[in-house]
């Protein structure tokens, strides 16, 4: 599938050639309103109206189905009428469980999707899923619909790209192979990355990002794209977790555990794919991409637990457990977009806990914010776009006790794993730029939803594209972006959250 292009058309042409591979997809309630004018380009002669009808007479989504058409070579399936209200509208997951199932392989192949047009960016970047670049196997007005499909193949792009880096293993994704694919995104961009790794991060003070990556052979950064247009009228910064390999450190994984650890730079994978489609998309406010690079690796001169680490706060951590480095680099990374890049909004993307799984799910990324109306942003954008998102619970004076030190300001993990271990998580990444930060801080943990099976989903990239919207001048963005629209807000936070307003 690494050589399968993706190509976006606004309408069901005739023109595409008859002898592609063809899955039509959808609701039962919109194939049925398709007119057959509308797909005899694409089914004829093998199928007749007759015949289209009786296919769609036969669906009985539950929650999905499909009847062939014409052998392998025509599919109509149709997708839950239905979801709940924790499920995206669209039924994104569906929509890519559905294309790798009733579509052959093959690089010419054609989807037909029918959807409201509320649905389609998160239907686009469903399919995007369905065909993942990395492989080492062998073997309305013309004008908008011109728009929208713009939107959408870079939106899709940028999904992939997420997915590629997170797919690719760390004998080739290493700090310094990420550190080029930043460059290559900042120069199709017009963007130059401001770059501080190896001992440069010791002596300007980011003990986390250094002490986690330290060890490894190739050497850890700090990494920034920042966008400055002219008119911004607020600050966006997104931090993204690059651990590009986690062995846990001297607090090292166990056999069945380590694998798949070359995922743990999806949070940064992400922030790559979303910032390059969102400048693409004209964003308006000045935005930055924050990538924490590291590989949390086992030597010499490897961070050992009791060591106290100096973190770009100003803070000191002693750490109890190596295999909690993700809130290490991040720590520096929220408190680096807070003192030098002045950031209004600061969104920290990880892979974070294994517990966030246990707590949303395998679907569903958690989210942790200090403000009531961001976190039901987080929600509403999530079921717009398909990546889903459910709250952790955000209550620091009962939850960040845990990381009580007696001869540090904390420690990094936490004393009572049973205590809502995601929430602290979250929790010790917020006490770097300080709770009484008057600020939006949003924290994502995409630890499950970021893979399904051994494949990368790009998980995060439709996520923030959806949830700031509103600054893009892309009209479909702003279909799907839920701020600017009414948020409730929980009674006691409505004070704290009239002053976390300005809202993109």
């Amino acid at each position: 599938m690494a050589n399968v292009g993706l190509q976006f058309q606004a309408s069901a042409g005739d023109a595409d050639p008859q002898s592609r591979p063809l899955l039509l997809l959808g609701q039962l309630h919109h194939l049925h309103r398709v007119p057959w004018s509308h797909v005899r380009g694409k089914l004829q002669p093998r199928v007749t109206e007759e015949l289209w009808q009786a296919a769609l007479s036969t669906l009985n989504p539950n929650p999905t189905d499909s009847c062939p058409l014409y052998l392998n070579y025509a599919t109509v399936a149709a997708l839950p009428s239905r979801v709940s209200r924790h499920n995206s509208p669209s039924a994104a997951h569906f929509v890519t469980r559905l294309v790798r199932t009733c579509l052959p392989p093959g690089t010419h192949r054609c989807i037909l999707m029918v959807c409201e047009r509320s649905d389609a960016f998160a239907s686009a970047c469903a399919l995007a899923r369905a065909f993942p670049l990395f492989t080492h196997r062998s073997g309305a007005s013309r004008r908008s619909e011109k728009k929208t499909v713009t939107c959408l193949t870079n939106a899709t792009e940028g999904v992939r790209l997420a997915a590629r880096i997170v797919d690719t293993p760390c004998n080739e994704m290493n700090t310094d192979t990420f550190l080029e694919e930043i460059k290559k995104v900042g120069k199709d961009l017009g963007i130059t990355p401001t770059i501080i790794r190896d001992e440069e991060l010791k002596t300007r003070g980011f003990g986390g990002i250094y002490g986690v990556g330290k060890a490894a052979l190739h050497p850890p950064a700090l990494a920034v794209l920042s966008h400055t247009p002219e008119g911004a009228t607020q600050t966006i910064a997104w931090v993204g977790k690059g651990i590009v390999y986690d062995t846990g450190g001297l607090s090292i994984k166990g056999k069945t555990t380590m694998p798949g650890m070359k995922r743990d730079c999806g949070g940064a994978a992400a922030v790559l794919g979303a910032f390059r489609a969102a400048i693409k998309q004209g964003f308006k406010d000045n935005l930055h991409a924050v990538f924490c690079l590291a590989e949390n690796s086992v030597g010499p001169n490897a961070t050992r637990p009791d060591d106290i680490h100096l973190l770009y706060s100003g803070k000191t951590v002693e750490i109890n457990n190596t295999d909690a480095e993700g809130r290490l680099v991040l720590a520096d990374g929220v408190s680096y977009a807070c003192k030098d890049l002045g950031a209004d909004i600061i969104l920290d993307m990880a892979t974070l806990t294994g517990a966030q799984g246990i707590a949303t799910g395998k679907y569903h990324a958690a989210v942790l914010t200090n403000s009531a109306e961001w976190e039901a942003a987080c929600v509403k954008a999530g079921r717009r776009c398909g990546d889903l998102v459910h709250p952790l619970v955000y209550c620091p004076e009962l939850h960040f006790s845990e990381f009580t030190s007696a001869v540090a300001d904390m420690k990094n993990s936490v004393a009572d794993r049973d205590n809502s271990p995601s929430s602290c998580a979250g929790l010790f990444i917020a006490s770097h730029i300080g709770f009484d930060w008057p600020g939006v801080w949003v924290h994502l943990d995409i630890a499950a939803p970021v893979h399904a099976g051994e494949r990368a989903t790009g998980f995060g990239v439709a996520l923030l594209l959806a949830l700031f919207g509103r600054a893009s001048e892309d009209p479909l963005l702003n279909l799907v972006s839920p701020l600017g629209c009414e948020v409730d807000a929980q009674e006691g936070d409505v004070e704290r959250d009239s002053k976390r307003r300005r809202l993109v």
